[in-house]
């Protein structure tokens, strides 16, 4: 089988490889669609994430679906939850698997992910797809777990404004959340004009270009100076982090969902804290596919329009440039 492996900084090469054969509890799934995250692009061009470094050639990619390749039922297309816990530890017992000291995730550390032909993976994280689903929507129901996680932890309420600052796949899929939750305001900034077209079409109420603050300014303008109830920072640097957090209301919630470079996040304290402001972080997500499937499949959520570009896994290093460049919404590799 083909696989595309990571060997350094920008340095992808696509290998010729012994199909994996399962272990006991693991499904054999010929992978059809993965989608280039963020994070994807922290080891593509810094070679990890924190302190996660690169130190053997690594297969990137957790954002999957596939089809069922050996083992029941052969033929059945599934979403692969990328992220393994150990279902022992006190933080799984507590229902936060999530922070499992044991977890294995996908295309992380020493776990080849999913840019490859076939991957061998525990069968109980293999998630059967409706038969309306396309294999990207497979793909992409990993973003929208994570959405659906980032929404737990902002307690959004009926009739709460929302601040989207980032309008990758990840904060569109915040922002079509946050509109079926009820959310009375809708604000969607990103630095990028065809990011912004596409907040507009997923129902933001008022798109705002980013820079300078005007953003900020703009939305104090709108809210006559009460700020917003919760804010999502999706973009991954200080100046949306800032941003947003000058957009919160007295009392409201900061929810951070970007990965910033170098491993650093830093903003004003004391805007964040005379504004008296809960702060969440994101880390990945917690048994959200089964409410991923059902909010896609009943037509609430548009992952499929978040799609814009397609390539087949020989020109893996194509689509990761195309992604680093910010072009389009979501890239995916067929492999």
């Amino acid at each position: 089988m083909k696989t595309l492996r990571l060997h350094g900084l920008k340095a992808l090469r696509v290998h010729e490889e012994p199909v994996p054969e399962p272990r006991p509890g693991e499904t054999l799934v010929r992978v059809t669609s993965v989608g280039l995250c963020g994070s994807d692009l922290h080891w593509f061009m810094e070679g990890g994430i924190g302190d996660a470094k690169l130190v053997t050639p690594l297969v990137l990619g957790h954002e999957a679906a596939g089809v069922v390749a050996h083992g029941e039922p052969q033929g059945q297309r599934v979403a692969i939850d990328p992220s393994v816990s150990c279902g022992q530890c006190e933080f799984c017992l507590e229902g936060n698997s999530n922070f499992c000291v044991a977890q294995q995730f996908a295309g992380q550390g020493p776990t080849d992910g999913a840019l490859r032909e076939y991957m061998s993976w525990p069968t109980a994280y293999l998630h059967p797809l409706p038969k309306t689903f396309s294999d990207d929507d497979g793909a992409m129901l990993e973003p929208l777990g994570v959405a659906i996680h980032a929404l737990d932890l902002s307690h959004l309420r009926v009739g709460m404004s929302v601040g989207v600052f980032g309008c990758g796949a990840l904060g569109l899929c915040i922002l079509q959340l946050a509109r079926i939750g009820g959310a009375a305001g809708l604000f969607a900034t990103d630095l990028l004009p065809h990011r912004l077209d596409a907040a507009r079409f997923f129902g933001a109420t008022d798109v705002l270009a980013a820079g300078d603050g005007r953003e900020v300014r703009e939305i104090e303008a709108a809210t006559k100076g009460r700020g917003l109830d919760v804010v999502f920072e999706v973009a991954g640097n200080d100046e949306a982090v800032q941003a947003a957090m000058a957009a919160a209301k007295r009392g409201g919630t900061a929810v951070l969902a970007g990965i910033p470079d170098n491993d650093r996040t830093t903003f004003i304290a004391s805007v964040a804290r005379r504004r008296g402001l809960t702060i969440k972080l994101v880390r990945r997500m917690k048994h959200t596919y089964p409410r991923a499937i059902r909010l896609v499949e009943r037509g609430l959520v548009d992952v499929r329009s978040l799609v814009t570009h397609r390539f087949p896994l020989e020109r893996g290093a194509e689509a990761f440039e195309v992604a680093e460049r910010r072009e389009g919404l979501r890239v995916v590799v067929h492999p």
